[in-house]
């Protein structure tokens, strides 16, 4: 944990404004409409005086970029394969919210875990969890860069700690291996072209000229944390809820495509995927089919051609056109 002033990020907003300007954030509209309470921390709540940051391990038991050499498995980031760390995370906040307040019951808080217009890396960042990288996700020498953040704003003034130094240097990883360059320059991030954007975030088809990077990536992508240095010190995860479930380590493509609705629905309940619903993820698992080479999958990817989610229908038609 750490503990920053909320005016201690004042370059928040002009880089916010810039990445906004530049239409970086593609169809992340929320990002735009509530910039204000985004890019200044004293506007989004003025009476508070402290925020404390904190920092929860999810490090993966081995090396995700493995996945990748199974095409015909779907390979899910390494933090969505349990159970949805909003929950997780913001249970923990609030016992340490209510320990707060026991201490001094005149002190206010509030807890925000991702979902709220805050600015966690930054922040986190100003209280000395960590800095943010050249791939712009926050890097720890303690934590290595597999961690979830979380906010505690209170009206308690709260001694700050040091901000955090970065340390990158001249290591360029992991810009060099992003698949899609979505790195448009060092601590620059275009989210059209990233593929967590791409798998959760965006809605509709996704570029043809994108796609057969996007491997067997169906949920997010982990190329750029795996690849960090800084991991050599990553912390071992406690929590046994963020660690693999068994359906969720490279499950079968054709598997993942047969889900309907419901289907999808009981696969994920309690995970972070089931809130880009089933035509988004079978849109994904269909690009993957189509990136596959295994003929296995053709009828697959044929049975969803005249899918009623047009998307979907578009991946199909894609994916069996580029199978034997």
């Amino acid at each position: 944990m750490g503990v920053c002033h909320p005016d201690a990020i004042p370059e928040a907003m002009p880089r916010l404004e810039h990445f906004l300007d530049q239409g970086q954030h593609g169809q992340m509209e929320w990002m735009q409409d509530r910039k204000a309470w985004r890019g200044d921390p004293t506007a989004l709540w003025p009476a508070a005086k402290s925020v404390i940051m904190l920092a929860e391990a999810y490090t993966p038991d081995h090396n995700p970029m493995d996945n990748l050499a199974h095409p015909e498995a779907a390979n899910i980031s390494v933090y969505a394969r349990n159970r949805d760390y909003h929950d997780l995370v913001k249970k923990r906040l609030k016992r340490v919210g209510r320990w707060l307040i026991d201490q001094a019951p005149e002190t206010e808080i509030k807890v925000f875990v991702d979902t709220a217009p805050v600015m966690e890396k930054p922040l986190a960042a100003a209280a000395g969890l960590g800095w943010q990288g050249k791939h712009t996700n926050l890097l720890s020498r303690a934590l290595g860069n597999w961690f979830f953040l979380g906010a505690i704003f209170t009206t308690a003034d709260l001694e700050p700690d040091a901000p955090a130094v970065e340390n990158c240097g001249s290591c360029t990883s992991c810009l060099d291996v992003c698949p899609t360059r979505a790195f448009p320059a060092p601590f620059q991030l275009d989210a059209r072209k990233c593929i967590s954007y791409l798998t959760i975030e965006h809605h509709g088809p996704v570029e043809i000229d994108l796609r057969e990077h996007m491997g067997n990536r169906i949920y997010g992508c982990d190329d750029c944390l795996a690849i960090c240095p800084w991991n050599k010190f990553a912390k071992s995860a406690t929590e046994l809820r963020y660690a693999a479930r068994d359906d969720l380590t490279l499950p079968d493509l054709a598997e993942m495509a047969a889900l309907n609705d419901a289907g999808f629905r009981a696969r994920f309940t309690g995970s972070p995927i089931k809130r880009i619903g089933r035509n988004r993820f079978v849109r994904n698992v269909l690009y993957a089919i189509g990136n596959s080479g295994a003929a296995r999958l053709k009828p697959v990817a044929q049975s969803l051609t005249q899918d009623p989610d047009a998307t979907v229908a578009d991946a199909a038609q894609w994916a069996a056109s580029r199978l034997p």
